[in-house]
């Protein structure tokens, strides 16, 4: 009861401080500040090398493909979809049904350069559930994600973008920074891989983050029609912490364009 007491009133303090034009609305009374990549580059340049890695996303045109809820029985063809584009994603992975389910895809993601992150365990929302349930949610996938790719992840994505003070907290508590998005085909409302493609292309600019996944049938079609016509348009894709580099994700931290 206390936990759950503290948490209803940090929403309180959250919804009054969106009152007064503070903070991003993201859905319902979830506010919450976000970090916008290039502010992340710009305090991560001081005392970097003029390049960072294979892209330096502070002259280059970056933009990372990043997918929800797999993996699943699309997720194969999606990743030879990727290899065969040579470009990378940033995975959002469920556990039940889906890491326990599909553990070798997993190691693939991982062992073909993704950055593999967590979406929770069962896509509980975060917002609506004790401190207990939240850690549960989030300390699941990150072990077995660990146990399968060697690697605890650093990143994860809530469930509907649902997060609050609370939630910030307990992920900076478990080494966890939240990565939202700017770019949506809302293809959980549709199997039409041209409409998807067509939403994901109208919304598209640098330092975007796209969220789709893989679990709908008429996503992964729409993967190489994307991937193809922002290229056209000169954009290079990355990896979430890609995009932020030479600067960091930090634990407890919100991370959108």
């Amino acid at each position: 009861m206390q936990g759950t007491g503290r948490r209803l009133r940090r929403r309180a303090l959250a919804c009054a401080a969106a009152a007064a034009g503070l903070t991003l609305t993201l859905a319902g009374c979830a506010q919450v500040d976000t970090t916008a990549p290039s502010t992340v580059r710009a305090e991560g340049a001081h005392g970097a090398p003029a390049k960072f890695g294979s892209v330096d996303c502070r002259k280059a045109k970056c933009i990372a493909l990043t997918f929800d809820a797999g993996p699943s029985e699309n997720s194969a063809r999606l990743l030879d979809i990727l290899k065969e584009k040579k470009v990378p994603a940033t995975f959002f992975l469920l556990g039940k049904r889906h890491i326990e389910k599909y553990p070798e895809l997993v190691k693939r993601m991982a062992a073909e350069g993704h950055e593999v992150a967590s979406h929770t365990w069962d896509h509980k929302i975060l917002t609506e559930i004790s401190d207990k349930e939240i850690r549960e949610e989030l300390n699941r996938p990150n072990e077995a994600i660990e146990k399968l790719t060697g690697h605890k992840p650093t990143l994860m994505r809530p469930p509907q973008g649902r997060t609050d003070s609370n939630v910030h907290e307990i992920c900076e508590e478990l080494g966890l920074a939240e990565v939202l998005w700017s770019v949506t085909a809302k293809d959980y409302t549709t199997n039409d891989s041209a409409l998807i493609t067509r939403r994901v292309l109208d919304q598209s600019s640098r330092d975007g983050i796209i969220l789709l996944h893989d679990i709908y049938p008429g996503t992964v079609p729409a993967v190489p029609g994307i991937i193809d016509a922002l290229k056209q348009r000169g954009y290079v894709f990355v990896t979430v912490p890609q995009l932020l580099a030479p600067g960091k994700a930090e634990p407890g931290k919100v991370y959108r364009p």
